[in-house]
């Protein structure tokens, strides 16, 4: 007969305090294909330790260990995984049946990790079950089995992947003796079918069952007798087939990742739920922030839009506050004239400005009194509410007519009469309201003066008298950057005045500001936010690790069965994602539900969501789930089998 599992000279030892322990200690041993084997002696004796070196859930410090001619030392963590799904079928004393799964769950787990189909697995898994008389059981979790039941869940999931060699620690040791004797029947079956059975015992009676016992001592064996020669009756099992299709096994083992990941939020939704927490105040947060700041930034921009960003005013003087600038008489209507001829300029308006008593009937109120050109209206893009703007040829004959402010029109028509046609007085000068505007915005506040505009010719000819103009703004086309336009507004100016007398106020400097202070405050808050994402982050991490601790025994079960080490950090990992990601979502629509609330309560400003910022919000979620999800599920996967499956 061919040597299916020869160890040579073997010896394990395991650290203990400052010293060194041998469990096993040059063991030399070969089995069969075929044989019934019963491993036996005391406790301490090295029984389990040798069974798990030949189901090569562990390794030997020193010695070789072959596998059907294949050196087991030479192999690869996955190779390793792989000889446990391909060769070797294991039944535990407890069982060890995951809790969230079914029985057929459970029995199915084995051909997941080595790539069969669903629709394959989950029919044979039934066939097994039905076989040990279980078909009734199929949709049970191991809480809803008896004892006997789990065993034998245990043992279908054994001869899940063929099992051509059956490991089983103590499988009697946790069952009555009537159980007991069941689950003794079916492994004799088993090897009766010529399947490769050995089992770890120190109860007598159950290794009479065995053709041949070996008894271990101190960690050597001390005996080593055979009743009969191994059986060669084919097991009739079909050849196990490796991996299927690359695609097709990493999607079921990539389903089968996310099915537990599920399942163990759903197990625990509270740790789940305040795990998550982090994440969704952070996310929330953030989403809630940058909405703001690009409400706010919004509102300020509309409010200087209102005023003409794309405005340069020009001024006599040097700049605000000069004494001299009374008495600088340069700026004239030619000089709005020749700069309306620049290609880069969209619209001139000179301007002129006095007080002045503005009387309707028998009533007097105070008003600013603005002489503006006929372009004026669209150079700060002031809204006619009502009837019409003055042309330019009210600007040549110097008309008597106005337009008046929504605030004036409440004011001094206090019956409700319609103020379009109606005679009021600016001092002593009489003129007829042609339209109605809305009041005109100010970077620093909405003004509350009444205010009256008039052909700037009939403020200086009939008002004023002979004077030059207050103020010259001018409107830059969209396509012409501003500083470039006021740069070259100073070089015409100059040329005509032949010295600087002038200075210009530029409002996109107020909107360039504004924008950029409002970044800053929203990148200030926002990373508050961030902070807050991070400590949400360690919260999965830590969370996580405490996940792993809880469920090292799982880790161990999934790893017997042939999970490989990269499938264990796919599942922790997918969890963590999925806590982040479902905490992402959750942040988002919590954000959007405190937008709803906000515009309802609030006429401020109002909170503006962009789906680029949704977006980036769940990206950033996933992106923590990874990070901090590694370092748990990386420790998941670097678990020792051994270590994890003796974890109560």
């Amino acid at each position: 007969m061919r040597a299916l599992l020869e160890l040579r000279n073997v010896r394990r030892e395991y650290r203990s305090g400052d010293g060194v322990f041998a469990a096993l200690t040059d063991i030399n041993l070969t089995i069969e294909a075929g044989e019934f084997v019963a491993i036996v002696g005391p406790s301490g004796s090295g029984k389990s330790t040798l069974m798990n070196v030949l189901g090569c859930l562990d390794g030997p410090t020193s010695g070789t260990f072959c596998v059907a001619g294949q050196y087991t030392a030479q192999l690869n963590t996955d190779a390793i995984a792989a000889l446990r799904r391909e060769r070797f079928g294991f039944i535990f004393q407890r069982y060890n049946l995951l809790p969230d799964l079914t029985a057929l769950g459970n029995v199915e787990v084995p051909a997941v990790y080595a790539g069969e189909g669903r629709t394959e697995r989950h029919v044979r898994a039934a066939a097994i079950l039905s076989r040990l008389k279980l078909d009734d059981r199929l949709n049970h979790r191991p809480g809803q089995l008896s004892g006997g039941q789990q065993q034998r869940v245990s043992i279908a999931r054994a001869l899940m992947n063929g099992g051509a060699i059956i490991l089983a620690d103590e499988p009697t040791g946790a069952l009555d003796s009537h159980v007991g004797e069941e689950v003794l029947t079916i492994l004799k079956e088993l090897h009766a079918q010529g399947r490769t059975i050995i089992i770890v015992t120190h109860e007598t009676s159950v290794a009479q069952h065995a053709n041949r016992i070996i008894e271990l001592r101190d960690g050597e064996i001390v005996s080593d007798r055979r009743s009969a020669e191994p059986t060669s009756i084919p097991s009739g099992e079909r050849p196990f087939r490796r991996d299927m299709a690359a695609l097709g096994n990493w999607r079921d083992r990539l389903f089968e990742s996310l099915r537990m990941a599920l399942l163990a939020m759903r197990a625990h939704r509270l740790r789940t739920f305040l795990t998550m927490l982090g994440i969704i105040i952070g996310i929330a947060s953030v989403a809630s922030v940058v909405a703001l700041g690009a409400g706010g930034r919004e509102r300020v921009l509309s409010d200087i839009r209102g005023i003409g960003t794309n405005t340069l005013d020009i001024y006599p003087g040097k700049d605000w506050g000069d004494e001299k600038a009374a008495s600088i008489h340069t700026l004239n209507t030619s000089d709005a004239e020749a700069l309306a001829q620049e290609s880069y300029v969209d619209s001139v308006t000179p301007m002129v400005s006095t007080s002045a008593s503005v009387r309707f009937g028998d009533l007097s109120l105070s008003g600013s009194v603005n002489g503006v050109g006929d372009h004026y209206f669209r150079v700060h893009d002031v809204i006619i509410l009502a009837g019409q703007a003055f042309s330019g040829a009210d600007i040549r004959e110097l008309a008597q007519v106005a337009l008046i402010d929504d605030r004036t029109r409440e004011k001094l028509f206090i019956r409700g009469e319609d103020p379009i046609g109606q005679v009021i007085f600016l001092g002593k000068m009489p003129v007829r309201v042609i339209g109605v505007a809305k009041p005109k915005g100010s970077v620093f506040g909405s003004s509350q003066n009444l205010n009256v505009w008039v052909p700037y010719t009939s403020v200086i000819g009939r008002i004023l008298g002979p004077a030059s103009l207050r103020s010259i703004t001018a409107r830059i086309r969209d396509d012409a950057p501003a500083d470039q336009a006021a740069d070259a507004v100073t070089r015409l100016l100059i040329a005509r005045h032949g010295r600087k007398d002038f200075f210009i106020f530029n409002a996109d400097t107020i909107r360039k500001t504004i924008e950029s202070t409002t970044a800053t405050l929203t990148l200030l808050i926002s990373s508050i936010a961030v902070i807050s994402l991070i400590v949400g982050g360690i919260g999965v991490m830590n969370i996580m690790l405490v996940s792993v601790t809880e469920r090292t025994r799982e880790i161990g079960i999934r790893t017997a069965v042939g999970a490989r080490k990269s499938d264990i950090l796919q599942q922790f990992l997918i969890e963590a994602v999925l806590v982040c990601l479902i905490g992402g979502a959750v942040g988002v629509i919590l954000a959007l539900t405190i937008g709803f609330i906000y515009s309802h309560f609030s006429t401020n400003f109002p909170m503006i969501f962009s789906p680029f910022s949704i977006i980036a919000a769940i990206a950033v979620a996933t992106v923590i789930g990874v990070v901090f999800g590694y370092l748990p599920a990386r420790h998941a996967a670097q678990l020792d089998p051994v270590a994890a499956l003796a974890r109560e």
